[in-house]
């Protein structure tokens, strides 16, 4: 049976055999070992959000603990792989050092010295003679990964596009195309036509993306901002009318629209 590492070891070697010893067959953990690669992957997109919450909070001792749940979901995919012989945590590790020395040549080769937009160059056509090396029939659009959330998706894909030439020359064209899917998108709410209304609906959410991407930003930063907005000014709504011993539901919408006009001011003057 596996044994966890004395408490003195190395942490990484530490946390190895703690996970190994929770797959053991036979003293393991129930739990632990009914899981699959399938049922951990939504864990492990939870925990990078946590991580990117800890961040944005800029809360470091948060983001230490969200680091290491983030590790142990590494972790978790590496033993299940080793399991099935397919591969090992170090292998996960020096496939990463590989990657890292090959796609920084100006660090660890002999190309000159790049600036960050140069190097972002760069990187993008390193990363596409791979997928090349792998298949020569790769599309362009190949290696986006299709759990990515679907604005993040979105940007990587028409960013692909972009490089061989795909793409509006400018936001003037895209601010076009956004306003031609907003009516098509009223077409298709006046029809009641819910299938196509929401197709139409993905069609705008797309054209969204493709504005971020021209502005260059990104758009899950930029809906979590709003959501953050949204949560705050609510809040405000609330506490106004709990202190006259109200809730929501005992107020209507201009009223609880006249705090919220209340919240932005508020913010705006602070």
């Amino acid at each position: 049976m596996p044994r966890p590492a004395p408490d003195d070891a190395d942490p990484l070697t530490r946390l190895l055999a703690i996970m190994a010893r929770l797959r053991d067959p036979e003293d393991g953990c129930a739990w632990d070992l009914e899981q699959t690669f399938a049922t951990i992957a939504p864990y492990t997109v939870e925990e990078a959000y946590e991580v990117a919450d800890a961040i944005e909070r800029g809360d470091l001792d948060d983001l230490k603990d969200e680091l290491g749940d983030l590790l142990l979901q590494v972790v978790f995919h590496a033993r299940m792989a080793q399991e099935r012989d397919a591969f090992a945590f170090n292998d996960v590790a020096q496939a990463i050092c590989d990657k890292m020395i090959r796609r920084h040549p100006h660090v660890f080769g002999d190309a000159g010295q790049r600036d960050s937009a140069e190097q972002t160059r760069a990187w993008e056509v390193i990363k596409a003679k791979e997928r090349a090396d792998k298949d020569a029939k790769t599309s362009v659009l190949d290696g986006v990964a299709i759990g990515l959330p679907g604005l993040s998706r979105a940007v990587k894909l028409t960013n692909r596009a972009a490089r061989v030439g795909f793409d509006w020359p400018s936001t003037a064209e895209v601010l076009d195309k956004l306003r031609e899917e907003v009516a098509e998108l009223e077409v298709e709410i006046a029809a009641g036509d819910q299938a196509k209304a929401a197709d139409e609906l993905g069609d705008l959410l797309f054209v969204m993306a493709n504005l971020a991407r021209k502005l260059d930003i990104d758009p899950e930063a930029a809906i979590r901002g709003a959501n953050a907005k949204f949560t705050r000014r609510f809040g405000f709504i609330e506490t106004a009318l709990a202190a006259e011993g109200r809730t929501p539901d005992q107020s209507d919408l201009a009223e609880m629209d006249g705090l919220w006009n209340a919240a932005k001011a508020a913010e705006r003057a602070g």
